[in-house]
Protein backbone atom coordinates (compact mmCIF):
# COMPACT_ATOMS: atom_id res chain seq x y z
CA UNK A 1 0.00 0.00 0.00
CA UNK A 2 1.10 3.56 -0.69
CA UNK A 3 0.10 6.66 1.24
CA UNK A 4 0.09 10.31 0.18
CA UNK A 5 2.36 12.09 2.64
CA UNK A 6 3.59 15.63 3.19
CA UNK A 7 7.15 15.72 1.82
CA UNK A 8 8.01 19.36 2.40
CA UNK A 9 6.44 22.66 3.38
CA UNK A 10 7.32 26.34 3.36
CA UNK A 11 5.32 27.92 6.18
CA UNK A 12 3.90 31.48 6.20
CA UNK A 13 5.84 32.84 3.22
CA UNK A 14 4.85 36.24 1.85
CA UNK A 15 3.73 36.55 -1.79
CA UNK A 16 6.21 38.93 -3.46
CA UNK A 17 4.85 38.95 -7.03
CA UNK A 18 1.64 38.17 -8.92
CA UNK A 19 2.16 37.79 -12.67
CA UNK A 20 -1.21 37.18 -14.35
CA UNK A 21 0.08 37.11 -17.94
CA UNK A 22 2.70 34.43 -17.41
CA UNK A 23 2.67 30.66 -17.70
CA UNK A 24 0.91 29.24 -14.63
CA UNK A 25 3.22 28.23 -11.84
CA UNK A 26 4.77 29.45 -8.60
CA UNK A 27 8.34 30.75 -8.67
CA UNK A 28 10.05 30.05 -5.36
CA UNK A 29 13.44 31.27 -4.14
CA UNK A 30 15.81 28.39 -4.91
CA UNK A 31 17.16 28.45 -1.34
CA UNK A 32 13.65 27.76 -0.03
CA UNK A 33 13.04 25.05 -2.63
CA UNK A 34 16.21 23.22 -1.65
CA UNK A 35 15.53 23.55 2.09
CA UNK A 36 11.99 22.15 1.70
CA UNK A 37 12.93 19.45 -0.80
CA UNK A 38 10.62 20.90 -3.46
CA UNK A 39 12.00 20.48 -6.99
CA UNK A 40 11.26 22.33 -10.21
CA UNK A 41 8.02 21.28 -11.92
CA UNK A 42 6.83 19.37 -8.85
CA UNK A 43 3.14 19.65 -8.05
CA UNK A 44 2.50 21.88 -5.04
CA UNK A 45 -0.54 22.95 -3.10
CA UNK A 46 -0.80 26.54 -1.93
CA UNK A 47 -2.92 27.58 1.04
CA UNK A 48 -3.53 31.33 1.30
CA UNK A 49 -3.73 32.24 4.96
CA UNK A 50 -5.27 35.67 4.30
CA UNK A 51 -8.35 34.52 2.37
CA UNK A 52 -8.65 30.74 2.83
CA UNK A 53 -8.02 29.92 -0.86
CA UNK A 54 -6.44 26.54 -1.63
CA UNK A 55 -5.15 25.61 -5.07
CA UNK A 56 -2.70 23.42 -6.92
CA UNK A 57 0.04 24.47 -9.33
CA UNK A 58 3.70 23.55 -9.85
CA UNK A 59 7.00 24.99 -8.66
CA UNK A 60 9.59 26.74 -10.78
CA UNK A 61 12.96 28.10 -9.71
CA UNK A 62 13.10 31.66 -8.46
CA UNK A 63 16.28 33.65 -8.00
CA UNK A 64 18.42 32.25 -5.19
CA UNK A 65 18.43 34.46 -2.09
CA UNK A 66 15.70 36.75 -3.44
CA UNK A 67 12.91 35.65 -1.10
CA UNK A 68 10.70 35.37 -4.19
CA UNK A 69 7.28 33.76 -4.01
CA UNK A 70 5.63 34.62 -7.34
CA UNK A 71 2.15 33.40 -8.23
CA UNK A 72 1.88 33.20 -12.01
CA UNK A 73 -0.98 32.78 -14.47
CA UNK A 74 -4.35 31.87 -12.97
CA UNK A 75 -2.73 31.50 -9.53
CA UNK A 76 -2.16 35.27 -9.55
CA UNK A 77 -5.94 35.70 -9.12
CA UNK A 78 -5.99 33.61 -5.93
CA UNK A 79 -3.81 35.82 -3.73
CA UNK A 80 -2.34 39.30 -3.61
CA UNK A 81 1.16 40.59 -3.14
CA UNK A 82 1.81 40.61 0.60
CA UNK A 83 -0.52 37.69 1.42
CA UNK A 84 0.86 34.89 3.57
CA UNK A 85 0.86 31.39 2.11
CA UNK A 86 1.77 27.85 3.00
CA UNK A 87 3.36 25.89 0.16
CA UNK A 88 3.13 22.11 0.53
CA UNK A 89 4.44 19.25 -1.58
CA UNK A 90 3.11 15.72 -1.21
CA UNK A 91 4.25 12.37 -2.50
CA UNK A 92 3.43 8.70 -2.41
CA UNK A 93 5.38 6.57 0.04
CA UNK A 94 5.17 2.88 0.76
CA UNK A 95 4.18 1.70 4.23
CA UNK A 96 7.82 0.74 4.73
CA UNK A 97 9.11 4.20 3.74
CA UNK A 98 6.56 5.93 6.00
CA UNK A 99 8.01 4.30 9.13
CA UNK A 100 11.12 6.50 9.30
CA UNK A 101 10.07 9.40 7.09
CA UNK A 102 10.09 13.01 8.32
CA UNK A 103 8.92 15.87 6.07
CA UNK A 104 11.11 18.96 5.61
CA UNK A 105 9.44 21.96 7.23
CA UNK A 106 10.82 25.41 6.47
CA UNK A 107 9.83 28.46 8.48
CA UNK A 108 10.58 31.92 7.10
CA UNK A 109 10.82 35.46 8.45
CA UNK A 110 8.96 38.51 7.10
CA UNK A 111 11.41 38.68 4.15
CA UNK A 112 11.02 35.01 3.20
CA UNK A 113 14.44 34.19 4.56
CA UNK A 114 14.79 30.76 6.10
CA UNK A 115 14.51 30.99 9.89
CA UNK A 116 14.80 27.34 10.65
CA UNK A 117 14.57 24.02 8.93
CA UNK A 118 13.33 21.07 10.89
CA UNK A 119 11.65 17.74 10.54
CA UNK A 120 8.11 17.20 11.69
CA UNK A 121 7.58 17.54 15.42
CA UNK A 122 4.27 15.95 16.42
CA UNK A 123 2.19 17.72 19.03
CA UNK A 124 0.58 15.73 21.77
CA UNK A 125 -3.17 15.89 22.00
CA UNK A 126 -4.61 16.52 25.42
Amino acid sequence: MHREMLLGKIHRAKVTHCELHYEGSCAIDLDLMEASGIIEFQRIDIYVIDNGERFTTYAIKGERGSGMISLNGAAARRAQKGDLVIIAAYGSLSDEEVQDFKPKLVFVDENNRKQEERGFIPTQMM
